[in-house]
């Protein structure tokens, strides 16, 4: 009880921030939704009214905390192609229409949300929503740019549009008409106001929004006019209409044309984009979180479905989570959904109480934020961004804009996929790569003993076709926890995977956990981005490990130096003084790489890789194993977890020794060797202890030196310097010694 109240006091504190934050958003979603509904070609109340229909229904049944919701940049494109279509050249009928596609829409995605479906995103290639979000930018920036210089005649293609801006340019330029001049310098200020209003340093100016800053001005100037007895110099048509009496004419679905083919188009684009921005949006913003918290995407998806299925049934466009609107919201301090209250609480006032104001905008300063807002999803550094993270990346990016320019996006973001999945099968010269490993289960995921790590691996591959399976397994981990990913099993990780991976990393960093991803050392990369694709070909073993330097690679080598160690990526075939280790009898070692070694006193440690078994039952093993030589002479041994290799000790003639006075030790640990009277004699009883009180490894000496493994399997980096710390320790009781302070500092 005492719990819920806290709860309840902490949430009335918060109220207050929300409720600002919920004013300054609607500041900016005003004109935005006026805008975004005039570049649909439908009326500008309709997309207030999916504003407050999102905000209102998706803060009270939402699974996401700090989102705003309303009509989104990327249904443009969507909302204008199926007016245009389903009206055969009637626009108004045409909304109609599609309000009852909106409606349809609106409910499928309901079930999708029951249905569990909140991972559709996940099967979409990285690079192929790049392009898409690219084109639909391209595209309101091809239609607005028009509207914003007065030209409101303009028809045609995105190409064509495009094609038609230079002419367009010149003839408002040189217009007669009033209205045409007056509507291009409102354009052309307000796009002024847009690019240059974030480098205005006065605090006052930066209190109220760009998009805001437009509607005051715009409308300022028309009682600047009025105020001098003077006419408005612009007819009504370049002005925003809005209804009378917005209550009373409101429209409503018309659900004639539910049957055809072309309505049931609409309804399949309406929902896939939708619901792909949303969810996008909704991943973007839970970075952005600053409590860290994960959304409930499925809860999200049935209250977006509702919210939208309520705005397209009073006449609003469909409704989805918006990323632009939502980090205004986070930045100006909401904690919770009723900032998305709030927010559609405001815009119903302002509509309400400001009717006669809003039909005094004109269109081309609404065009000019959209413009903006078009250049911002297409901006060249989005291509250039692309581009760093590599060729084939660049290629599936182009691949799904041009398409999408010169289609829709359904058929842009389908070639986009196809694209991938065709890149993908020439990078690693198979098709059954991807066609025979994608139903079988690739990740094995166990939490190991001692610190508690969770260890997941991945098999074949790890692409947009099947990252789910491993977003279902770092799902269910606590962010508390720490992670280790291994890829050394996995000849294939695409760009949309090494993307992901960084946002886990990032939520688990931010609630004390890690993640690190290892095993990726000798995947070829054609770039040094760190979600270039990685892929290993046939003859990758011939090839220097070297080229492109990994995260974890990285890290080692800040590992060395903070020891003051040397690194080297390269491999070595010098594995000589590992064959008379017991461990490695019956086993054939290839080579060794990552070296950090210690030049004082030889110390090294390293990945290996190696095989055991022989033919059919052949396996290729990656570890990372400690080597210290010694200064003298210690006896031979193997110590081990109870059980583990008794059978090849035993095959090797040795038996378990026990360690007198110590019961516990002598039931835990196989400790085997010829002379067990020496061993006896050095395992004393604060080596007994301390191997008692530290994490299993499996320590071996064959006289002159020591090994030390831990897994059969590569190493965090943080488990290497607990490695290290381990054996520098052990080191330190077989052969007293000073252990160095920077060691003791960097204990993990």
């Amino acid at each position: 009880m005492n719990a819920r109240k806290q709860k309840n006091s902490t949430r009335l504190n918060q109220l207050p921030k929300n409720i600002f934050s919920g004013f300054v958003v609607s500041l900016i979603a005003l004109p935005l939704a006026l805008g975004l509904a005039l570049a649909s070609e439908a009326p500008p109340i309709s997309g207030v009214i999916a504003a407050v229909a999102g905000g209102l229904v998706v803060s009270l049944l939402g699974g996401s905390y700090v989102t705003i919701s309303g009509p989104g940049n990327g249904m443009v494109i969507v909302l204008l192609g199926a007016i245009t279509t389903l009206g055969q050249g009637d626009m108004y009928q045409g909304y109609l229409f599609t309000l009852a596609a909106v409606v349809v829409s609106g409910l499928l995605m309901i079930l999708m949300g029951f249905a569990k479906m909140g991972r559709l995103a996940d099967f979409f290639p990285a690079s192929a929503i790049e392009g898409m979000l690219a084109a639909i930018g391209i595209g309101i920036l091809a239609k607005q740019f028009h509207i914003m210089i007065g030209n409101m005649g303009s028809k045609g293609g995105i190409v064509a549009l495009l094609a038609q801006i230079p002419q367009a340019f010149w003839n408002s330029v040189h217009s007669a008409d009033t209205s045409v001049l007056f509507a291009l310098a409102i354009g052309l200020l307000s796009l002024l106001i847009m690019f240059f209003h974030h480098r205005i340093r006065n605090p006052y100016l930066h209190g109220i929004p760009a998009p805001m800053w437009i509607l005051i001005l715009s409308v300022g100037v028309h009682y600047t006019y009025l105020a001098f007895g003077s006419p408005f110099p612009m007819q009504p048509s370049f002005l925003v209409r809005i209804p009378e009496n917005i209550t009373s004419n409101l429209a409503f679905p018309d659900f004639g044309k539910a049957l055809r083919p072309e309505f049931f188009m609409a309804v399949f684009g309406i929902t896939l984009i939708a619901s792909i921005e949303s969810l996008l949006s909704i991943k973007a913003i839970d970075k952005l979180d600053p409590q860290s918290r994960r959304s409930n995407v499925n809860k999200d998806l049935k209250a977006l479905g509702a919210a939208t299925t309520l705005s397209g049934f009073l006449g609003g466009l469909n409704v989805v989570t918006v990323i632009a609107r939502s980090s205004v919201n986070v930045n100006n301090g909401a904690t919770n959904r009723s900032g998305n209250f709030f927010h559609a609480l405001f815009l119903l006032v302002f509509v309400l109480l400001f009717e006669e104001q809003l039909r005094k905008i004109p269109l081309s300063a609404l065009a000019a934020i959209l413009v903006y807002t078009g250049y911002k999803l297409a901006t060249p550094n989005a291509f250039k961004k692309v581009a760093q993270v590599g060729k084939e990346s660049l290629a599936i990016f182009l691949s799904t804009l041009v398409t999408t320019l010169f289609t829709n996006l359904i058929t842009g973001i389908a070639v986009g996929i196809l694209v991938s999945f065709l890149i993908h099968v020439a990078l690693n010269r198979s098709v059954s790569l991807f066609l025979s490993h994608l139903i079988k289960p690739n990740i094995l995921m166990f939490k190991e003993g001692g610190w508690g790590t969770y260890y997941i691996s991945v098999k074949y591959f790890c692409s947009f076709l099947n990252f789910y399976k491993l977003k279902n397994k770092l799902d269910v981990i606590p962010e508390r926890e720490d992670v280790v990913l291994d890829f050394s099993m996995c000849n294939f990780v695409d760009d949309t995977v090494m993307e992901g991976l960084e946002t886990y990393k990032e939520a688990f960093a931010k609630k004390g956990g890690s993640m690190e991803v290892i095993g990726l050392d000798k995947h070829e990369t054609d770039s040094s981005h760190p979600f270039a694709l990685r892929k290993i070909l046939p003859w990758a073993s011939l090839k220097p490990i070297e080229d492109y330097f990994t995260q974890r690679q990285e890290d080692l080598k800040a590992t060395a130096e903070d020891y003051h160690w040397d690194y080297r990526a390269n491999k070595s075939r010098d594995t000589g003084f590992l064959d008379d280790f017991l461990f490695f009898k019956t086993r054939e070692i290839r080579y060794r790489y990552n070296r950090l070694s210690d030049q004082k006193n030889g110390s090294c440690v390293f990945d290996l890789e190696f095989t055991e078994g022989a033919f059919i039952a052949r396996e290729v093993v990656k570890a990372t194993v400690m080597h210290l030589p010694l200064k003298r002479t210690i006896p031979v041994f193997t110590l081990d977890k109870e059980g583990l290799l008794q059978m090849l000790y035993g095959l090797a003639g040795y038996k378990d020794i026990d360690i007198d006075h110590h019961p516990d030790f002598n039931k835990r640990f196989y400790l085997s060797g010829e002379d067990s009277g020496a061993i006896r004699e050095l395992f004393t009883d604060e080596l007994v202890l301390f191997l008692e009180s530290h994490p299993y490894y499996h320590v071996e000496s064959n006289g002159r030196a020591m090994l030390i493994l831990k897994k059969e399997r590569l190493l965090g980096v943080r488990e290497i310097k607990a490695m290290i710390y381990f054996g520098q320790l052990l080191h330190n009781l077989l052969q007293p010694s000073e252990i160095p302070h920077k060691l003791l500092k960097n204990n993990p």
